[in-house]
């Protein structure tokens, strides 16, 4: 079956409401991995909005596998370089949006994203990009070097319609076939919840679904431990 990675920035989120120390993601991580994420997902911001640096340095030591969600800047990258996560998330960032609103331009890119990259492969650190479900980006994706890709779901997720959620589907299906051929290993990510994952349940390929928001609402009601199980138990109805 396809994991669950579980992002945990919106428990940072609310403790940095009150700049407190509750709740704590670090202890979030590790209550998700308890409960059977296969990976923990944490985006170090540049105005640094929810997750800390500590966060990530605590994470990164505790974690199985650690998705280190960034920019692709200098700062970002030495910092990966320092905590060594098992993948970096290359994503687009603007100070000015509620959430990663797109996917990273990667097509016409290639070269700076080659060498920007460059250092991970060195350091063996797996390397993918946030991208939108197209076959430009999925190229380029794979022109640039990296072994993954997540394919960005949010406009799927927040389609108005069944037709243009429909015509989102179809799209994020024939990129997920394209990645697939062409050696990607293909990841699923933004906006997904228990309700609109139901059409993926028969598309194969699928190796992780990378799950933030949902979990943690959900979490408020009932857990975050149940939560995570309750995920896992609809990822095991999924084709592997």
């Amino acid at each position: 079956m396809p994991t669950l990675a579980v992002n945990i920035d919106h428990v940072a989120t609310l403790r940095q409401q009150r700049r407190g120390t509750t709740p704590d993601p670090v202890l979030a991580a590790r209550i998700a991995q308890e409960a059977g994420a296969a990976g923990i997902i944490a985006h170090l911001r540049e105005d640094r909005r929810h997750i800390q640096d500590a966060d990530v340095r605590a994470i990164a030591r505790q974690a199985r596998c650690f998705n280190f969600e960034m920019a692709a800047t200098e700062e970002m990258r030495a910092i990966a370089l320092e905590v060594q996560p098992h993948l970096v998330c290359l994503v687009p960032e603007k100070r000015e949006e509620l959430t990663t609103e797109g996917g990273l331009a990667v097509a016409g890119r290639v070269p700076l994203l080659q060498d920007y990259c460059a250092p991970f492969f060195a350091a063996g650190i797996g390397v993918s990009l946030f991208i939108e479900a197209s076959a430009g980006q999925v190229q380029a994706a794979r022109d640039v070097g990296a072994q993954y890709i997540e394919l960005h779901t949010g406009h799927y997720a927040d389609a108005a319609d069944t037709a243009t959620r429909e015509a989102e589907l179809r799209k994020i299906l024939d990129a997920i076939a394209l990645g697939r051929s062409l050696g990607l290993t293909v990841n699923l990510g933004h906006g997904l919840d228990l309700d609109n994952m139901t059409p993926f349940a028969q598309v194969p390929g699928v190796n992780e679904y990378s799950i933030g928001f949902s979990i943690i609402g959900r979490a408020v009601f009932i857990g975050l431990d149940a939560a995570v199980r309750e995920m896992l138990e609809l990822l095991k109805t999924f084709a592997d």
